[in-house]
């Protein structure tokens, strides 16, 4: 049996595979060369130059994750803090509260005056002024000394009770990282364009910050850029993705705020819905005027006395509202959000929207850094929640009367409808009352422009913008 399989082998050898051999065995030598040097080719020049242009965004993306966990961390101690403090004795923020708007007034004033505020204005106007003959300007708005100055000073002044967030400094910190690699390339690196790279950076923040994905991309799309998203849509989308699962890998998987109970809502609810974001897009456009209003007549105060008076002041009036209306004036507001949505204590009283209302004008018009992120968002939870008992609502119903106000307030500050509903959504993964939260978002937006047209970062951005240009940079 062995000797005649041997046999066949010979006859199949010699018959097809010697003839087959020599005459296309040449012609795929040729083939096979033709096919490596291809590869080679493709190899050498789009997975290299792929790979290139997108080590940076990814590079930047992980450090953004890193830093915004970091700071997630220490602005969650510094509030534990404040609570501390008022447990202990609640009149030491009579002392306190102003020497902590006075110490992160002078933080900014004295090592980055553009590190001041929210961090989003700032990021916007570093985008338009991305170009070849403007781009030295950024150093003022983006750096890693702005970073630094950017966290000290918004942790001192929550600690000493301020009205800020967190959020819209992180965006700022990220376009900082981002704005720092794109420097640090190499001259003989492929040029990569910085304008995206600032846009990839803040929308990657804004993912970090919130553990926001879509979030962060429509951010990107309605708040930062009129570039046509098809020209950088991969590296927005990866960065987004890389500094969300940073985030996520090192606090595990989370949501900002919970999962509040939206299920068995009543087909009516549309109306109250409709005349909370009405009122809450109201509210916060008329508190984005005061503020701007008030940082205006601030430009008068030109002696150095005049300015810490102005700080020690505010921090009197912030401490003054926590000691004697409600401790819940102090602070970015989560534990009003959390304690409404996950409570059986839907309905608040009356005067939680007003304080915080007034908290966060005082806070952000000290001029210190902070986010206006947050407040905006425990503002419009509050005025959710007081109107929620005016209408003696379900439990469902005022969860979603608070996550409505919560969008119109988001709202009227930013004119972002779209973000502002996206980010609620995802922070409560609340998918099924996405229609209530989008009615919200285009009735605040609609009676926000009917108080001004432009939203408060468009005015912040303007003034840096015509600020910093009127400077020499950075030696």
């Amino acid at each position: 049996m062995k000797k005649q399989r041997s046999n066949l082998f010979q006859k199949f050898y010699s018959t097809l595979y010697l003839p087959f051999k020599n005459t296309f065995q040449p012609a795929l030598i040729m083939v096979k060369k033709f096919l490596k040097k291809k590869l080679d080719s493709i190899k050498d020049n789009n997975l290299q130059q792929n790979l290139l242009n997108a080590l940076p965004f990814w590079i930047g993306a992980i450090i953004t994750g890193i830093v915004a966990v970091l700071y997630a961390w220490l602005f969650h101690w510094a509030e534990l803090g404040t609570a501390w403090i008022f447990h202990l004795n609640k009149w030491l923020f009579f002392i306190i509260t102003p020497l902590a708007f006075l110490l992160s007034w002078w933080l900014v004033k004295k090592f980055a005056p553009y590190s001041r505020g929210s961090g989003i204005p700032q990021v916007s106007a570093s985008i338009e002024l991305a170009t070849p003959k403007k781009y030295y300007l950024l150093d003022k708005l983006l750096s890693v000394r702005i970073i630094f100055i950017k966290i000290f000073s918004s942790l001192v002044m929550v600690l000493g009770g301020g009205v800020i967030g967190r959020e819209g400094p992180t965006i700022q910190i990220a376009g900082s990282i981002f704005k720092k690699i794109n420097d640090l390339l190499p001259e003989w690196y492929p040029k990569i364009s910085k304008k995206n790279m600032l846009i990839t950076g803040a929308a990657a923040g804004l993912a970090a910050a919130f553990n926001t994905p879509l979030g962060g991309i429509v951010f990107a799309i309605e708040e930062l850029t009129t570039t046509h998203f098809s020209y950088f849509k991969s590296a927005l989308i990866a960065g987004v993705i890389i500094a969300g699962l940073t985030a996520l890998n090192i606090l595990g998987p989370y949501l900002y705020l919970g999962y509040p109970q939206v299920k068995g809502t009543s087909l009516w609810i549309i109306f109250p819905v409709l005349l909370v974001a009405l009122i809450a897009g109201y509210a916060a456009s008329t508190m984005g005027k005061i503020i701007l209003y008030i940082l205006k007549r601030k430009k008068e105060l030109t002696t150095n006395f005049s300015q810490v008076a102005y700080c020690l002041v505010a921090g009197l009036v912030v401490a003054s509202l926590g000691v004697f209306v409600s401790v819940h004036s102090f602070g970015s507001g989560k534990e009003i959000m959390e304690s409404t949505l996950f409570t059986d204590q839907k309905h608040i009283e009356w005067y939680i929207p007003v304080v915080r209302f007034f908290g966060t004008v005082v806070s952000f018009s000290n001029g210190s850094s902070g986010g206006i992120f947050a407040p905006s968002l425990s503002a419009g939870a509050s005025i959710g929640s007081v109107m929620s008992g005016w209408f003696e609502l379900s439990a469902s119903n005022s969860n979603l009367m608070i996550l409505c106000g919560m969008v119109g307030f988001l709202t009227g500050i930013t004119r972002s409808p779209f973000t502002s509903a996206i980010l609620v959504l995802e922070m409560t993964n609340s998918s099924s009352i996405i229609f209530y939260l989008m009615i919200a978002g285009l009735s605040a937006n609609l009676v926000s422009n009917m108080v001004d047209k432009h939203s408060f970062y468009d005015h912040l951005k303007l003034q840096y913008i015509n600020e910093i240009d009127k400077e020499e940079p950075i030696k």
